[in-house]
């Protein structure tokens, strides 16, 4: 392996995944089976590092480009899993995208049981700078709560709490919405991006959350999508998110001529 590790150079297999052409499973899988030239050399090692701009890569005998960066917003339903296939055969969000969503990797992921606001790319770029939690993007969510909730228990919930496993949720902000019958509607506003927060953080003062949605990220919203549909985010909403290319084209570098990484195996999402 080459120690070429400055800021121009990346692990082959991520590589693959930069250029929107694969997941990071579905690059190894074909680095391993030795479909990737670098500067004329097969490379099995998915850990190589190489230079995009000046090495000579090629996936299958052509040169790799960059795809045409791909950004959706989709309206997952509940009781669909957020992968790229399932061993168990559950519906995925993949299946309701169909031949149109390409290979897109989600921002973030919903579980199962939760529904909502979920975007999907092939900008790996993109993705990590809305995920990332220096760059406080705000994740609204509505919960149903299995109690009415006092007004102390919501102002605890705000000032952030410790989990179970001993992190902490730092919420934006929590707010009531309503009370319905014998159960609160909240708010909550996220910046971080930790695993199950919203029903962790329930779970850490007593209570459990029936039913979440997630309904916004940063400006974007679900108004006029239907469950289970998608839309492509407009120029104005990929600048309003912080990506720097605006056209949808490559932003350096380039895309194997009509060459995908396809895998055999059923892979999740990066």
């Amino acid at each position: 392996m080459r120690n070429q590790k400055s800021k121009s150079a990346m692990t082959l297999d991520r590589v693959l995944s930069r250029y929107g052409l694969a997941s990071r499973t579905a690059a190894r899988e074909a680095i391993r089976t030795g479909r990737l030239r670098v500067n004329g050399r097969v490379v099995r090692d998915a850990d190589f590092w190489v230079k995009p701009a000046t090495d000579v890569i090629q996936l299958d005998g052509k040169r790799l480009k960059r795809e045409r960066r791909i950004y959706l917003l989709f309206y997952k339903p509940k009781g669909v899993i957020t992968s790229h296939g399932d061993p168990d055969g559950r519906k995925t969000i993949y299946d309701l995208l169909g031949s149109n969503g390409r290979w897109v990797a989600p921002v973030g992921r919903l579980d199962k049981d939760t529904s909502g606001l979920l975007l999907l790319t092939n900008d790996t770029e993109f993705g990590h700078a809305v995920m990332s939690p220096e760059a406080q993007v705000p994740k609204t969510y509505m919960a149903k709560i299995n109690a009415l909730l006092s007004d102390e228990v919501i102002a605890k919930l705000a000032g952030g709490v410790e989990m179970k496993r001993g992190d902490l949720a730092r919420p934006q902000s929590v707010r009531r919405l309503e009370d319905r019958g014998k159960y609160t509607w909240l708010e909550i506003v996220l910046t971080e991006g930790k695993n199950r927060e919203v029903r962790r953080m329930m779970e850490a003062v007593g209570y459990t959350v029936l039913k979440l949605v997630r309904t916004r990220i940063g400006p974007l919203t679900l108004q006029g999508l239907e469950v289970g549909k998608y839309r492509p985010l407009t120029q104005r909403e990929i600048a309003a998110l912080g990506a720097k290319d605006l056209s949808g084209a490559p932003r350096s570098g380039s895309r194997a001529n009509g060459s995908r990484v396809r895998s055999t195996k059923a892979s999740s999402a990066p």
